[in-house]
């Protein structure tokens, strides 16, 4: 006996692609006919009513009493017609209705019942009242969509039956009772074309990952049909085609043969960089320094997904196409990029507040390629219950290489704190290589220049008195940072080190050297999926001059919310016959936390504790503890912190309780 034979085309525009294995029967001489056929398209999530809420619904008799057989009722399944009466004596009432799925145990790990869950009209509306026409409808569709996602699995002797059960007053029991049938395997794999990438046909071959014996499963080849076409492009193919897969489906052996021609197009390398288009914010040559590649190099399709991302990310672009073209020379590929201006002046503000802090509020206007290319200006003010501030800041991001920025201010300050207060004009300049969320790296530096004018009140020069001083201080800051955590913002995993070196001279009277040095380390470990435990250790020395040659501003303090919460800030340490803090040379604080997050919001319990020395070394003597507990709002672009902590062993003057609010983690 002949075999009946049925052939569908499979199309990536449909994937996840459910309903691509399913056909009616034909005869095996129609089914060339069917293959260039669009497959059936699985229904979308239902948001709204099936129903006209204006047209009028059949009465079912005995509603809410004895629901009647559905299935026996002309075959629900099969799409058979309603179930409704024609009496009109009978008013349709609403009734909730729960759905249960049977006979899907045995189909392993096939993504049948969650497949099935996303896209049913029954599940959608299950916490809402539906009457008689409105369920026995949604029992037809559903019972379709199960048997095509069934198909698409590979089971095409699929078979899906229904129940419906009342119980009284309470929810309808919706049964969906499938038999599964046996899966189809593929027979014949045939793809051609892949010969022409040479030695790497096996390679390419595998990456399709559908072979002879396989299960005839639409996820598995559209998947891996992109898949092919990914790696293809990835590994030096940037005009690859793999065009769409043609599969042939024989239900008396319950077998499918698969056919699917490949286009490499050509093995490339990278040629050069194009700008086109209108006015683009940059040209070629920068886009150059931001791209991760170079002519010449082996095309890799990552680089260019990568290089749409940083030039995104530069906030000068605000819509980017970057595209490859054949270039003149065959063994090339040129690149183009089209980009659209982004809005280049934002006007921002924040306020914050921390116990010894006070009130902060800071506003900055930005023009992001006043100097281009992204040399960005911003003029900034803080004005605060402690802190005023008033500069401008000059920042000139992938400054000749991708992530390096050259750096430059301008401030003029005015800082009241306890320890002391300062009016400074501070200019600095600097270069660095940050770390940012398309590309966290491992290794970070920055190196700089500061000059500093300030005048300072100094607690230190007498007992009872304070005396005023004018510093003139030149610095070269100095830092290196490494980073082994899995998150920028919000680690949950990893560990981090950071080493800032300062050479300065300070003039007053005389002229005074010495270094200050500062060592950072954090680890994040997960102990459970929703918490994370976190620690902190610093470290810090200046040698070279002693407490009263250093400006108040440049000498070590300890306590705050990035310190040891629970006190003050910079209220841990030496003090003077005021009670008021003096610094210090040395410095040793850590911090340890647990961090519990309960969808978008956190619950941090804490303690830290640390001390400042006037001895240039710390010898972890005279601890300061502080105690609380966190909360944190896990936002789009980061965790909003706020700390509630009291001192464990507090002295005469400190605060019961702090509160610390900023954006970020503590550390």
């Amino acid at each position: 006996m002949a075999s009946v034979m049925f052939r569908v085309a499979f199309c990536p525009a449909l994937v996840p692609a459910l309903a691509l294995l399913s056909v009616a029967a034909v005869p095996q001489q129609a089914a060339a006919q069917v293959a260039g056929a669009a497959p059936p398209e699985l229904p979308q999530p239902v948001d709204q009513p099936l129903l006209d809420a204006e047209a009028p619904l059949s009465p079912m008799e005995d509603i809410g009493v004895a629901w009647p057989d559905m299935q026996a009722n002309q075959g629900i399944a099969d799409g058979a017609a309603d179930a409704a009466t024609s009496s009109t004596d009978v008013e349709a009432e609403s009734r909730r209705y729960t759905v249960l799925l049977e006979g899907l145990e045995g189909l392993g790990a096939t993504p049948v019942k969650d497949r099935f869950s996303s896209l049913s009209v029954l599940k959608t509306g299950e916490k809402d009242d539906a009457n008689s026409a409105q369920i026995d409808r949604r029992i037809r569709q559903d019972s379709e969509l199960l048997g095509t996602i069934l198909r698409a699995s590979g089971y095409y002797d699929a078979r899906v039956d229904s129940e419906v059960e009342s119980t009284g007053t309470g929810p309808i029991r919706i049964k969906l009772i499938v038999t599964a049938g046996p899966l189809y395997r593929f027979a014949d794999v045939d793809v051609t074309g892949i010969e022409r990438t040479g030695e790497r046909q096996g390679e390419f071959s595998a990456i399709l990952g559908v072979g002879e014996d396989d299960v005839v499963d639409a996820d598995d080849v559209t998947g891996g049909q992109v898949a092919l076409a990914d790696a293809l492009r990835r590994q030096g193919y940037p005009f690859a085609k793999v065009a769409d897969p043609d599969v042939v489906v024989d239900h008396e052996t319950r077998s499918a043969t698969l056919a699917m021609a490949v286009d490499p197009g050509g093995l490339r390398k990278f040629g050069a960089i194009k700008v086109v288009g209108d006015k683009p914010p940059f040209g070629a040559k920068h886009v150059g320094v931001i791209a991760r590649f170079k002519a010449g190099e082996p095309y890799d399709q990552a680089w260019i997904d990568d290089l749409k991302r940083a030039l995104i990310a530069t906030g000068v672009v605000g819509g980017v196409n970057v595209t490859p073209v054949p270039s003149s020379d065959p063994e090339l590929a040129d690149i183009n990029v089209s980009m659209e201006r982004a809005p280049l002046r934002t006007v921002s503000a924040e306020i914050g507040y921390g116990t010894g802090e006070g009130l902060s509020g800071e506003a900055s206007w930005t023009h992001r390629n006043l100097i281009g290319p992204e040399g960005a200006v911003t003029l900034r003010t803080i004005l605060g219950t402690r802190e005023q501030m008033g500069g401008v800041v000059f920042r000139k991001s992938n400054f000749r290489a991708r992530d390096v920025a050259l750096n430059g201010r301008l401030t003029a300050s005015n800082i009241n704190r306890s320890a002391y207060d300062a009016r400074s004009i501070d200019l600095g300049v600097g270069i660095e290589r940050q770390s940012n969320i398309i590309w966290q790296k491992k290794w970070t530096w920055s190196a700089g220049a500061e000059l500093i004018a300030t005048d300072e009140r100094d607690m230190t020069a007498g007992a009872l008195r304070a005396a005023r001083r004018t510093y003139f201080i030149g610095a070269l800051p100095l830092s290196l940072g490494y980073d082994k955590s899995n998150d920028l913002l919000d680690p949950t995993r990893g560990f981090r080190l950071g080493l800032r070196l300062s050479p300065e001279a300070s003039l007053r009277s005389g002229v005074s050297g010495y270094v200050r040095a500062q060592v950072d380390a954090s680890g994040y470990v997960p102990v459970r999926d929703n918490v994370v435990m976190a620690g902190r250790v610093r470290f810090g020395t200046i040698g070279g001059a002693g407490t009263l040659d250093l400006a108040p501003s440049r000498r070590f303090y300890a306590g705050g919310g990035s310190s040891v919460r629970g006190y003050g800030y910079q209220q841990i340490g030496p003090r003077d016959a005021a009670n008021d803090p003096v610094g210090g040379r040395s410095l040793a604080e850590f911090s340890l936390e647990a961090r519990v997050r309960w969808r978008d919001f956190g619950f941090v319990p804490f303690v830290d504790g640390g001390n400042i020395y006037a001895k240039p070394y710390p010898d972890f003597s005279g601890f300061r503890y502080g105690a609380g507990m966190g909360f944190r709002y896990h936002s789009t672009f980061g965790p909003i912190r706020v700390d509630v902590g009291t001192p464990i062993n507090p002295r005469q003057g400190d605060s019961r309780v702090t509160v610390f609010v900023s954006l970020g983690q503590a550390f």
